[in-house]
């Protein structure tokens, strides 16, 4: 079949597909190739070629590379299969303009069902194609400073846009302007957002060429280096910033000086480096940190932050990242250490303590991990399942013949002050079919400072039956004028005044026992690690000791098979 021939062929059955037509389509026929074999007017004119210039010429003249090779493949391999293509493509016109268009492809099948010519019919989207990118655009623009915003810097962290190589740093600086606040209140907002807007212009003429700036919101700015050498040339940077921003802003005849508060922190780091995202927002937070600390400084300098402060925000980090799954990997577990009578040297209960034992870092110290359970919003669940798995236990012990007194349990301020802290217990209870009795709930002085609501939360668990104790006693902020009129059962002393028995502590020691003997409190010396600390507290008579002397916290196997045995474990 002759070109013509094709062509006349190919002519008679687009009108198949006349209703995809109109006058504004644009239309062009190639050949199995690529070749182009017609096009219309209205692709001459959109592609701003000649009908001369496009025949027998590659379709690619016309292709923009905006489109990944992947694209393309994925473009060729559905029409040489036979079936119609649909999508949005971006060309080059002549001129070297950009233009978009919506395009169907259709293939023409030979007697064989191999394709020997291809339609595609397109319609002018540029305008819109336009307006989408304007709005993107916006969404990664402040809209005051048109300098990339917190979404851009995001954005770029996650896609890994920095350059760095082997043994280069990355950098990143926490920029605040000082006393911003007070230059709004005089001057009012219109001049403050007018100086954001120099600030920033500044900023920018500040920085290298592979550096980045954002604006975080308010007066903070971010700036990102990478490909840097050594610090001094973060130094220099900072130091012309300085030098810019020490000159006067001019804004509507009013003369403002402005300084800002830098903090800085760097690290090695490649563009190929696992985790780099969580590296780069690590950086973040520390730079963060040093900029406070400038602050602190009283400001107009910069910080940069140490080696300490980035291991330990790296650690936290990673503890936070750590706990996010903790709970459902089942990582917490309780030990236990047992309560005994100083008089007679029975373990008469056990104090249930939670750890932790990470896959990743080992054995985590409750100092450290339980303020973070608090910070990030985890200790109600976990303090919920510690009493209900403490509650299991006593009562497993108790059905296997072992007599206890009591389990006790701290409880966070934070699991305190729930709104459903008390039902939590009260179903826990129900479900452990556990005697209220043998349930001793510790709580800190510092859940004391707001007395009333407290006292409310004291009242309904004494009502269910549980015992209060009160942890650390003696370091913080009881009054005992309150103390006598709350729903308590025990106090412990805490460990700081037993260590120094003998010394200072031995006459606080002896007030706190006459005190829980006059209000009829059980009391508790915890952190004994020796023989005379237990002579002392026998001699004051103190009701119950605990600490090393007798054993650390164990399993619960462990528990009993060492330490409910042993009747005189005190003597």
């Amino acid at each position: 079949m002759s070109l013509e021939n094709e062509l006349n062929h190919t002519l008679k059955k687009l009108k198949d597909i006349e209703s995809a037509l109109n006058e504004s389509s644009i239309v062009a026929i190639t050949d199995h190739k690529g070749k182009i074999q017609f096009a219309n007017d209205k692709f001459c004119e959109i592609s701003k070629y000649s009908r001369e210039e496009l025949i027998g010429k590659d379709h690619r003249m016309i292709n923009s590379d905006h489109h990944s090779k992947e694209f393309i493949k994925s473009l060729w391999k559905t029409i040489k299969k036979g079936e119609v293509w649909r999508g949005e493509f971006k060309n080059k016109a002549k001129d070297g303009t950009y233009y978009w268009v919506e395009t169907t492809i259709v293939p023409f099948l030979d007697e064989k069902g191999n394709p020997y010519q291809f339609v595609s019919i397109r319609h002018d989207i540029t305008e819109r194609k336009r307006m989408e990118e304007h709005m993107q655009d916006m969404a990664y623009l402040d809209p005051l400073t048109l300098l990339p915003n917190r979404n851009s810097l995001n954005k770029r962290i996650s896609d890994g846009h920095m350059t760095n190589k082997l043994n280069d740093h990355v950098a990143v600086l926490f920029l605040d302007l000082d006393r911003f606040k007070s230059i709004n209140d005089r001057h009012g907002h219109m001049i403050g957002d007018l100086l954001l807007k120099e600030v920033g212009q500044r900023l920018v003429g500040c920085l290298p060429h592979t550096g980045f700036l954002s604006r975080q919101g308010g007066d903070e700015f971010v700036i990102m280096l990478d490909q840097i050498n050594n610090k001094q040339e973060v130094v220099s940077v900072i130091q012309n910033i300085e030098r810019q921003l020490s000159f006067p802003f001019y804004i509507r005849n009013k003369k403002i000086s402005i300084s800002a508060s830098i903090g800085v922190s760097m690290e090695y780091i490649t563009t190929k480096s696992p985790n780099y995202q969580e590296f780069i927002e690590s950086l973040m937070k520390e730079a963060n940190h040093a900029m406070y600390q400038s602050k602190q400084q009283g400001g107009h300098t910069y910080f940069f932050s140490t080696p300490k402060q980035s291991f330990e925000m790296a650690r936290n980090y990673q503890l936070q990242r750590e706990i996010e799954k903790a709970f459902e990997l089942n990582e917490y577990y309780l030990v236990y250490q047992p309560l005994v009578n100083l008089e007679n040297g029975e373990v008469e209960g056990a104090e249930a303590l939670l750890r932790w034992k990470n896959a990743t870092l080992g054995m985590v110290s409750a100092a450290e991990f339980i303020p973070m359970l608090e910070e990030m919003g985890h200790i109600i669940p976990v303090g919920r399942w510690v009493i209900s798995s403490a509650c299991k236990q006593l009562k497993n012990w108790q059905n296997s013949g072992y007599h206890l007194n009591k389990v006790s349990v701290n409880v966070s301020p934070i699991q305190f002050r729930d709104a459903y802290f008390v039902n939590d217990i009260k179903r826990i209870l129900e479900e452990t079919m556990l005697d209220p009795k043998y349930l001793e709930l510790e709580i800190t002085e510092g859940v004391l400072l707001n007395i009333e609501v407290a006292r409310k939360t004291l009242v309904k668990l004494k009502e269910l039956g549980v015992n209060i104790s009160i942890d650390d006693f003696g370091t913080g902020y009881s009054s005992l004028s309150y103390l006598k009129h709350l729903p308590v059962d025990t106090i412990k002393i805490d460990k700081s005044f037993i260590h120094e028995l003998g010394v200072d502590g031995e006459i606080i020691v002896n007030t706190i026992i006459n005190l829980g003997r006059n209000l009829q409190f059980t009391v508790i010396a915890e952190g004994i690690e020796n023989e005379s600390q237990v002579t002392a507290l026998q001699q004051q008579k103190c009701d119950i000791g605990q600490g090393y002397f007798f054993s650390k916290p164990v399993h619960a196997k462990q528990f009993i098979t060492e330490l409910t045995c042993n009747k005189n474990i005190a003597n």
